[in-house]
């Protein structure tokens, strides 16, 4: 995606061209800079923003910004109400503004701080729909000369594209998830196969508890199933149509999962050059399964437990308090009772995420299932490979039968060619 010439086409050649690429959405962030760029030129402003509204906090990010003094802007954030971008943010209606100076909505602790010498604004909302998502600004004229009503339409339209690309953006990436979901599901991915009482109980009782909120804890052997389990209980429930974020917490450091589970701020720690949205506001509306919970520091389990307590959390390096609707289910493979007596798990944790336990037992105590996941695996096997009329051997099934599965569940998926089972 190269660069528009302003000088040599005529704006509406330029516009033109935009929007035949907010169609492609190849790549967000370059469009977006692209567009504000383009409309930078044609209006010949001095510098101009594109602002992006977070929701959770309530607070207008810079995520485009041009001018001698772009890089430093980017650093800052504006509360909605908050001078003139949080005026329009806060009321969805354009604001030409001649001289900031004589404004009392002005805020000009960002333009004394960087050192940029600003008179003029005009400011316009980006919407979808009706509601906000951010707002386009330019900040005077090259030539010193005010910003004029006819600089308000055109801006207007460059919001007006900007809030398409977005928009696109989002539904390409959601349409994309759903397309990874379905294949998931159509692969049976996610299937629980078995036929014996203990599972059918378990599975009984997840349904049990599907329209609850409430946190859920599942125990069981390192491949017995917990992550099915949990899925189970996610689409059965209220909230099937909404996310479920999946995270394993004994694979990350304890910086590393306060950092997946809350996000970060842009700038919070060496390499965080943007911000990051975490695992639980990811999971809004819809379920988190934290699998592996036994494995958490003490460190990171006070600091679930204070957000478990509170119903609020802080992006790393943030100050702006988070609230989000989410389910928690959590599983371990660990002997919970003795990890509390020995003092490696919290006792009050515990008793948050252990509001319903369900227990999935391990193959090894409903082998009468065995027969039927052998099967699973080779009609998955017989459509990967090409090969019809797979069987085994009853002496095979003999020796299947007679092993005690102590192991994860990736070894029956090793044997017999499949990616994951549940025993």
């Amino acid at each position: 995606m190269n660069g528009i010439s302003t000088d040599s086409e005529s704006p509406i050649a330029c516009m033109r061209e935009i929007t035949t690429w907010v169609s492609l959405v190849l790549d967000l962030d370059r469009l977006l800079e692209l567009i504000i760029d383009t409309a930078t030129g044609i209006m010949k402003a001095k510098a101009s923003s594109l602002l992006l509204l977070d929701r959770k906090t309530r607070k207008l990010y810079f995520k485009v910004a041009t001018g001698e003094k772009g890089e430093e802007v980017r650093k800052y954030e504006i509360n909605v109400g908050q001078g003139i971008a949080g005026f329009v943010a806060e009321n969805g209606e354009p604001l030409l503004i001649p001289d900031v100076r004589k404004d009392p909505r002005w805020y000009k602790q960002i333009s004394e701080s960087i050192g940029f010498e600003t008179r003029s604004i005009a400011c316009v909302p980006m919407k979808a729909g009706s509601e906000i998502i951010g707002v386009v600004e330019i900040i005077d004229k090259e030539d010193g000369s005010p910003i004029q009503n006819e600089d308000m339409k055109m801006l207007t339209v460059f919001a007006d594209l900007a809030s398409m690309a977005i928009c696109n953006a989002q539904k390409i990436d959601q349409f994309k998830r759903e397309n990874r979901d379905l294949k998931e599901e159509i692969g049976n991915k996610y299937q629980i196969i078995g036929e014996s009482k203990s599972l059918e109980k378990v599975v009984s009782d997840a349904f049990k508890v599907a329209n609850s909120k409430t946190s859920t804890l599942i125990l069981g052997e390192s491949g017995t199933g917990k992550e099915l389990l949990a899925r189970l209980v996610h689409r059965a429930g209220p909230r099937k149509h909404s996310p479920m974020i999946v995270l394993n917490c004994a694979a990350l450091t304890e910086t590393l999962l306060e950092a997946e589970l809350f996000g970060y701020e842009k700038g919070a720690f060496t390499g965080a050059t943007d911000r990051k949205i975490g695992k639980f506001e990811l999971a809004d509306g819809g379920t988190l399964f934290m699998d592996e919970i036994g494995e958490m520091s003490p460190g990171m389990q006070a600091k679930l437990l204070r957000v478990l307590q509170e119903g609020l959390f802080y992006r790393v390096g943030g100050n702006v308090p988070i609230s989000v609707d989410v389910r928690v289910i959590s599983a371990t493979n660990k002997d919970i009772d003795r990890e509390i007596r020995e003092g490696n798990f919290r006792e009050d944790l515990f008793y948050r995420l252990n509001v319903v336990q369900l227990h999935m037992p391990p193959l090894r105590e409903r082998k009468e299932d065995i027969p039927l996941l052998a099967r699973h695996f080779l009609d998955i096997f017989e459509k990967e490979r090409g090969l019809p009329r797979l069987t085994i051997s009853e002496n095979a099934m003999e020796k299947i039968l007679e092993y005690e599965w102590p192991g994860k569940c990736e070894r029956i998926g090793e044997r017999l060619g499949a990616g994951c089972c549940n025993g």
